[in-house]
């Protein structure tokens, strides 16, 4: 339980450099996201000193050590109270709070509107006020100006009661772009157990309250119907029942309103995780997984990943509320006029719609896969339709699509003409089945007024639960099927990741002590790699040995496996046997994260993409984001020295143009320079260029070249002889 008390200083509160290790672990066990103890690596004995470099990729190495994640934000002094309040668990460097120099940090746990509850030193939760915290971080910013808006005050003339609020509106307008960084938020990986992150965002409390409210609601409405049923079979109304009935339906409405607010929150929490574990596991793929694939592939793919999110949420809510209402209704026709009899009545019917949604799922799997084939040739066909127009018969064009779609409405007639007896035979049915029960219940075995009005409510309440059922089963039927094609990006995300983490004194002294020029960057020897289902190896005993500041040249015919040894080099293949070092360590030693840090490359033309985004975004990418003014500007340097000059003295927007297939469109000389820039500006040791100057002309490559040669410390350029 967080402590309350007197209002503390924030310099009591703080974490040191040296413990951040310590920090993470203990906010981690108390957030619930650690359940047994784990080994963490000592920091660097440089950390207290803040080395550019050295503290964030050990604290995203530890984070990953413990099976956590570690993602920096950056804000605006004008958004800082909202950062702080929702940040939580999390990390906050507090800017300027000790005499030593050495960085100190907040270690938040959660937040409210007004207060926080944090993690002090001696391991005890404190809760403390947001605007304690907001004042220490915008502190630096603000002392210079303090005594002249204090000044500015005074000659308006504004009393003194209202100058806390003016000097907040004044600051917020002055320095409110203004970047407030070092905050890093503590959070479960995509990838880990599903399980988890749904208790983590409190999903199963949503889902709690939903249900509470639907079966009270559910109760409500029977207990309503018995009350003016009642009244109605006896000839006549009293009053008190009247009011009684208007007071259960009033009632009825803040359980309803609490059961829609559960219901959304469970939609947009459980949706957003949905989301971020299947990107996640899009970029856990490995490329033999997708080579193979076309556009249509990973249209459909997109398709059926919304598809599989909204029938989800939409058709789970209603499954849900059915098999809720079929056991509601159940239990009142059996306390109604025709008993048991009524009730097992409503039970056969209801394994009569098990049966025909077993039929729909069966018909509906066989549509799906029609209308996958369909989508996935007209994509096809769409990219290739200019090979089209070269090579096929005129009078041939639609023959296949013909096939296709003649088969497409063969099955949809099919798949029509069972949703069709659901909906409409099953739903609608069941009142002629219930009341042609009520009657018989009625004719042959009189009971009182009150039973009669059960027996009422049971059929009603039996109709809603039968017309939410099918409409959920048919939902559940179509996400079985869309889930074949979204359950290998869903599983990637489990798939385990790197927790090798780099020594913080290998990493400070890779960082502070380059190679002199000659000296061994990279050494292979004796590398073996082949590709699944392939005997033969596409390398074989290769070995080689780059040193620093080397521009090498590496000519060779299609399929000779140039392309490979640049995946292998950069970190993207594992070779089946041989040795790999970087500056004297392996892979295993400096983990696979670091290792891509250090050797960047510009894949092939059809291996690279243009994101739909800005220009800088695309550019920076594999720097950092939201670039500071510094990046911008190395970044726009960059690309005039490859010749991009004009296209962004065109572009409107400059380096914020949206780019992509629904932004600016760029050549394929401008993608390429591109795809180079963006290798260079992340600065690596060694980069490796696959054959991006083809698509140049002889300027534009000699431009380059020259750009390329200048700022890239060591070079691999491969190319066709």
């Amino acid at each position: 339980m967080p402590r309350f008390g007197s209002t503390p200083r924030v310099e009591t509160l703080l974490w040191p450099a040296s413990r951040a290790a310590e920090a993470i672990e203990i906010v981690a066990r108390k957030s619930g996201f650690l359940s047994r103890p784990v080994e963490i690596p000592p920091p660097p004995t440089h950390l207290a000193r803040s080395e550019a470099g050295v503290f964030e990729p050990w604290l995203e190495t530890t984070a990953i050590r413990l099976g956590l994640e570690v993602e920096p934000v950056v804000s605006t002094y004008a958004d800082m109270d909202q950062l702080v309040r929702s940040a939580g668990p999390a990390l906050l460097r507090m800017p300027g709070t000790t005499e030593t120099g050495e960085p100190h940090f907040l270690v938040l746990l959660k937040g409210s509107r007004r207060h926080l509850t944090v993690i002090t030193p001696s391991l005890s939760s404190r809760r403390i006020r947001l605007s304690l915290v907001t004042r220490t971080l915008g502190r630096h910013i603000e002392a210079p100006f303090l005594e002249i808006i204090a000044r500015v005050l005074k000659d308006a003339g504004i009393p003194e009661h209202r100058h806390a609020r003016t000097r907040a509106v004044l600051l917020r307008q002055w320095f409110g772009t203004t970047p407030i960084e070092g905050c890093w938020l503590i959070r479960l990986p995509p990838g880990t157990h599903m399980a988890g992150q749904i208790r983590h965002a409190r999903i199963p409390t949503f889902a709690f309250l939903f249900t509470v409210a639907y079966v009270v609601q559910q109760l409500l409405d029977v207990v309503a119907w018995w009350v003016i049923g009642r009244s109605a079979l006896q000839g006549y109304f009293e009053w008190a029942w009247l009011w009684a009935w208007l007071l259960i339906l009033a009632t009825r409405i803040p359980f309803q309103l609490l059961g829609t607010w559960s219901q959304n929150a469970f939609a947009t929490m459980a949706g957003a995780l949905f989301k971020m574990r299947l990107m996640y596991g899009t970029l856990q793929l490995e490329p033999e997984e997708t080579r193979h694939q076309g556009a249509g592939q990973f249209l459909g793919r997109v398709m059926e990943s919304e598809a599989v999110e909204m029938l989800t949420l939409d058709g789970g809510f209603r499954a849900v509320i059915g098999l809720i209402g079929l056991v509601t209704a159940t239990v009142v026709l059996a306390l109604g006029a025709g008993g048991a009899v009524h009730a097992l009545l409503f039970v056969g019917w209801v394994i009569l719609t098990v049966v025909l949604g077993w039929q729909y799922y069966r018909n509906s799997r066989d549509w799906v896969a029609s209308y996958r084939e369909m989508t996935n040739d007209l994509v096809e066909r769409m990219v290739g339709h200019r090979t089209r127009l070269a090579q096929e018969d005129r009078a041939h064009w639609h023959d296949e699509e013909d096939r296709i779609l003649s088969h497409y409405l063969k099955l949809s007639t099919r798949l029509d003409r069972v949703g069709l007896t659901i909906r409409a035979a099953i739903v609608r049915g069941w009142f002629i089945v219930g009341l042609a029960g009520f009657v018989s219940s009625f004719a042959f075995m009189p009971a009182s007024p009150e039973k009669l009005a059960i027996s009422l409510g049971g059929i009603i309440l039996a109709y809603q639960a039968l017309e939410s059922l099918v409409g959920g089963v048919q939902s559940v039927v179509n996400l079985l099927i869309a889930w074949q094609q979204i359950a290998p990006l869903y599983h990637a995300a489990a798939r385990p990741r790197d927790q090798r983490s780099v020594d913080g004194s290998l990493l400070s002294s890779l960082n502070q002590h380059e190679p002199d020029r000659g000296q061994p960057l990279l050494i292979a020897r004796d590398l073996v790699f082949r590709y699944q289902n392939r005997a033969q190896p596409v390398l074989h005993g290769c070995s080689l040995q780059i040193q620093q500041g080397d521009r090498i040249l590496l000519e060779g015919p299609s399929g000779g496996g140039k392309s490979t040894l640049a995946a292998i080099l950069t970190g993207l293949r594992l070779p089946e046997s041989g040795l790999l070092l970087l500056r004297g360590f392996d892979r295993q030693t400096l983990g696979s994260a670091e290792w891509r840090r250090r050797v960047v490359a510009a894949p092939q033309f059809h291996e690279n993409h243009v994101l739909t985004e800005t220009f800088a975004f695309n550019l920076l990418m594999g720097r950092q984001w939201p670039p500071s003014p510094e990046d911008l500007a190395e970044a726009e340097a960059v690309c005039r020295e490859l010749g991009l000059g004009e296209l962004l003295d065109r572009m409107p927007a400059g380096l914020f143009q949206m780019v992509g297939e629904s932004g600016w469109q760029l050549s394929h000389g401008e993608r390429s320079r591109l795809y180079i820039a963006r290798a260079l500006l992340q600065k690596a040791d060694f980069m490796v260029l696959d054959e991006s100057f083809a698509a140049l002309d002889p300027e534009n490559l000699q431009r380059a070249l020259q750009c390329v040669l200048n700022r890239a410390p060591t070079l691999l350029v491969i190319a066709h002889p």
